[in-house]
């Protein structure tokens, strides 16, 4: 039995030490936010925060993240109110198909935690990790200087 601290929640899940976080989200305890795709830490889309900072998921064993406060999409916004990145995407219709998202809205949350008013070039080194298909990163710029406070570009 392992105990974790997802979503401000304390849990206790019977799985493998081994076993990578992302299945615990997704199988154990139904959280399908975080998403696969690489499955090697490559894509970003399964981007977690552990202790603030973002983990993928895929590859971050459960056993490593014990007792460790983890947050995923679902635990982002405080009840009905999103939070700010959330609502910037929202507001700058960001998504395309939506699949990358979850974890690009995660990694954005995490530079502007460290960076409150990045600039395009930090918003781009910080992004570079997460990949989108669809090719909205104009529209994802966007909508992190929208939650700066920035209204945009």
């Amino acid at each position: 039995m392992i105990t974790l601290l997802v979503n401000g929640e304390r849990l206790t899940v019977d799985a493998d030490p081994a076993m990578p976080l992302l299945w615990v989200l997704r199988d154990l305890l139904n959280l399908k936010g975080t998403k696969y795709a690489c499955g090697a830490g490559l894509c970003g889309s399964c981007t977690v925060h552990v202790d603030g900072e973002p983990v993928r998921s895929c590859i971050a064993t459960v056993e490593s993240v014990a007792g460790r406060p983890v947050t995923t999409i679902e635990g982002l916004a405080n009840g009905d109110e999103l939070h700010p990145v959330q609502l910037a995407w929202f507001e700058t219709n960001t998504p395309q198909c939506g699949y990358c998202q979850p974890g690009q809205i995660l990694s954005a949350v995490a530079l502007l935690e460290r960076s409150p008013k990045p600039t395009d070039e930090e918003i781009d080194e910080a992004m570079s990790g997460n990949l989108c298909r669809c090719g909205t990163y104009l529209r994802i710029r966007e909508a992190i200087h929208r939650a700066a406070g920035g209204g945009g570009s």
